[in-house]
């Protein structure tokens, strides 16, 4: 089976109609979008088509991350906001139940507790979701947000742990003068990956599951800076100090690289057993490449091209850390 960990709701533009109303007046009235079952079930149907197209069994399904408004004001504008994405994402699934599985957001906004999310943490597990989109900049560029590894977060990892549910870090929108939201997506997973490891999460709490996006951002590209940094005497490391490609393997990476050099070398240096096969299809990468006749998201003929890794290794990769990851899976087995 091929499962896809990292792919995003497909849906009508109804969806994005009501975000327009919620800001046209603020959030005042709230309600629900307007989306037919006709309109959602031909949205479900055009993406169950492109998986087809490119032999991809079951995607993971959460909300489009620049769409998802953590720092929109007046701040009760979030919550309906996200319930819809999450309700839209409940009914994709149970429209294909083998082809989908949701992976929710949560409605956390900038300066207020994380706790703010939890009752619809709750409610993602009485939907059957099998994972949670954590977005590591709530200011969306606009602020300053508490690192990953702050004690800010440690109510929301205590709560996913209770839940066993993983943790998908993927930054949302970018409203900064100097960078795009995509630009911004590589920057805050690094940032991610480097802060939970220089703090005590790990420590604190050994089975949390992490999944960073985009293969970790540029983090495993700049590994050799890392490597010595946690070995400099003059930076508080050293000789005894653990590796800090040893430190690397407590998160898990999506495979959503668009140049088969970087997924290899992902792939080479955090080891098969901590990549999961992502593609984001359809979205930013699904463009033709001129190299090869596909489009640059189309992920799964660059790993099985890959003649370093093992029959089991690719069979690690494509489903069973997903497995791993989202145990909430085996409630989707009766994939085609």
């Amino acid at each position: 089976m091929i499962i896809d960990a990292h792919a995003h709701l497909v849906a009508p533009d109804s969806l994005y109609a009501f975000r327009a109303l919620l800001l046209a007046d603020g959030g005042y009235h709230g309600g629900t979008p307007k989306i037919s079952d006709d309109a959602l079930a031909e949205a479900a149907a055009g993406n169950v088509t492109t998986m087809d197209a490119v032999g991809t069994d079951l995607q993971l399904l959460s909300p489009r991350p620049f769409h998802l408004g953590s720092s929109m004001r007046p701040a009760r504008m979030l919550d309906p906001w996200v319930r819809a994405n999450n309700d839209t994402i409940a009914r994709t699934v149970a429209l294909h139940p083998t082809r989908f599985a949701g992976v929710g957001a949560l409605p956390l906004a900038a300066d207020e507790p994380v706790s703010a999310g939890f009752a619809e943490l709750d409610r993602l597990v009485d939907l059957g979701f099998v994972g949670v989109l954590v977005n590591p900049d709530l200011h969306e560029g606009r602020g300053t947000t508490p690192a990953l590894g702050d004690r800010y977060w440690y109510p929301l990892f205590e709560r996913l742990v209770e839940r066993d549910l993983p943790i998908h870090v993927h930054s949302a929108g970018c409203y900064s003068e100097r960078e795009t939201y995509s630009e911004h997506f590589v920057t805050e997973e690094s940032i991610a990956v480097l802060a939970m490891l220089r703090s005590a999460v790990f420590t604190d709490f050994p089975s949390l599951r992490v999944m960073i996006s985009h293969g970790g951002g540029s983090v495993p590209y700049q590994i050799g800076r890392w490597q010595a940094d946690a070995l400099h005497p003059g930076l508080g490391g050293g000789p005894d100090a653990e590796r800090f490609e040893t430190s690397l393997r407590r998160f898990w990476f999506d495979s959503v690289l668009h140049h088969p050099l970087s997924l290899e070398l992902l792939l080479r240096t955090v080891g098969a057993d901590r990549v999961l096969f992502g593609t984001e299809k359809p979205g930013s990468g699904s463009a033709p490449n001129p190299a090869t006749g596909r489009d640059f998201d189309d992920i799964r003929p660059v790993i099985e091209g890959f003649d370093f890794l093992s029959a089991g290794e690719r069979q690690a990769v494509f489903e069973d850390n997903a497995r791993t990851v989202f145990p909430g899976l085996k409630a989707h087995q009766g994939a085609s």
